[in-house]
């Protein structure tokens, strides 16, 4: 997390800042790969694909 502030600007990072962006990126992750599952099942799928994730992010 330290590393994607940095980039984006920041000299300095508290760690609680660190651990908001962690949770809400986990959060964010988590709702993506729900809906890769449910694209991959209603393609007949068990496998996870690029394009599943690719699908996700968009909806």
């Amino acid at each position: 997390m330290d590393k994607i502030l940095k980039k984006s600007g920041a000299e300095r990072v508290s760690d609680s800042a660190k651990e908001e962006l962690k949770v809400y990126l986990e959060e964010i992750a988590e709702t993506v790969s729900i809906n890769a599952v449910k694209l991959a099942g209603h393609a007949g799928r068990k496998t996870i694909k690029a394009s599943d994730v690719t699908l996700a992010i968009k909806s």
